[in-house]
């Protein structure tokens, strides 16, 4: 401890106490800096990327009020009016999340959710449905969705999609 000390000692003699500590606090500022800026451009990069979003649900109106509430939130919409047509076209887009509506005529929600999910298990489903039952949320996790959002709270969708 003494030997410690003593060369810090020394070392404040030799180049001052004042010379010592800027000389520490601008090496912890630059690294700190650099870590900083690497950060922030790695956010600007996350913010600047696209995000697709694949609409499910046979309802035109319900389709077009979601389309018009993911204005900005979203570059790039796809849409279909049937679970059975959400499988073709969530091949073909790869959307970085859907929007799978419940009840539709071919194929509902719940199964064309766990289809996507079995073969694309790194997709992210939300339910978005004017149902908000207990059982149906279950069955939606269950599926593979993500989350359960109302039609009549799209704002519920924004801390997914940011």
């Amino acid at each position: 401890m003494l030997f410690a000390f003593s060369i810090h000692f020394y070392h404040f003699q030799k180049t001052g106490i004042n010379t010592y500590a800027e000389s520490r606090i601008n090496t912890y500022f630059k690294t700190h800096e650099n870590h900083s800026k690497l950060l922030s451009s790695n956010f600007e990069l996350m913010k600047n990327t696209p995000i697709k979003v694949l609409i499910v649900d046979d309802n035109e109106r319900a389709r077009g009020m979601i389309r018009k509430y993911l204005r900005g939130l979203c570059d790039d919409l796809c849409e279909c009016d049937d679970g059975f047509d959400a499988l073709d076209c969530y091949e073909k887009t790869l959307p970085d999340w859907v929007l799978m509506d419940w009840e539709m005529k071919r194929m509902n929600g719940l199964e064309a959710t766990r289809r996507i999910v079995e073969k694309y298990p790194q997709a992210k489903i939300l339910m978005v449905t004017n149902h908000d039952k207990k059982d149906l949320r279950q069955a939606a996790h269950e599926a593979g969705a993500k989350g359960f959002v109302t039609k009549d709270d799209l704002q519920a969708l924004r801390p997914f999609l940011d």
